[in-house]
């Protein structure tokens, strides 16, 4: 039976996930979710206390299929994905960062939201999200960003959901009152971007990751 992974958005760049370009994308950033999440299961993120959007909906995504970081990166269709820190806040904020000469070869990092600010490689950062070789897609989501919706008190309670480090995982018949709501609230909106991400004014900013500091 799939899955629901719930875990808290702290950051909302439109780095992880990345909504943009009709595929939801989950590249960097929770390891472990990337790891086990399977096709089928959703991914749902929750805003948290840094954004102000404790309790609503930051995106919800079902996954469609799952790729290596290689696959990611020499697949044509996912070019446009790839970070250009010198052009629009979208494609700043590109997620498709790491690659290989062959599969012996060093992780390279693209200069992007995980790389140091004069674009050199932040080598925690990619320890972290290379430790999962694994890419999560999407072509069946709902974003958005800083226009989150509050979710029903009583669906959270439903899930005895509180904001928490780390994620939760429910089997989909306990989450699916989440669901519902989604569908029956937004079910038109899927495949749709439906504002801004809440640090979209930022995009220009790097994540420290070691330090969780933003600059």
């Amino acid at each position: 039976m799939p899955r629901v992974y719930i875990y808290v958005i702290d950051r909302d760049f439109g780095f992880a996930p990345n909504p943009f370009h009709g595929v939801c994308s989950l590249a960097t950033c929770k390891p472990v979710i990337r790891r086990t999440a399977k096709v089928g299961d959703w991914v749902v993120g929750v805003g948290g206390t840094r954004l102000g959007a404790t309790g609503r909906c930051v995106f919800a995504m079902r996954i469609s299929t799952a790729v290596t970081f290689d696959e990611y990166w020499s697949d044509p269709m996912y070019r446009v994905k790839r970070p250009v820190r010198n052009g629009s806040r979208v494609t700043m904020v590109g997620d498709n960062v790491y690659h290989r000469d062959d599969p012996e070869s060093p992780w390279a990092q693209e200069d992007s939201h995980h790389s140091h600010p004069d674009g050199s490689t932040n080598t925690a950062n990619l320890e972290r999200d290379t430790g999962t070789n694994r890419v999560l897609l999407s072509r069946h989501y709902c974003y958005f960003g800083s226009a989150a919706p509050e979710i029903p008190q009583h669906t959270l309670d439903a899930l005895s959901y509180r904001n928490c480090r780390s994620h939760r995982v429910y089997e989909q018949a306990a989450a699916q009152p989440l669901l519902d709501w989604l569908l029956a609230e937004f079910g038109s909106c899927v495949n749709q971007v439906l504002a801004d991400p809440f640090d979209f004014e930022e995009s220009e900013k790097r994540y420290a990751g070691s330090s969780s500091r933003i600059a």
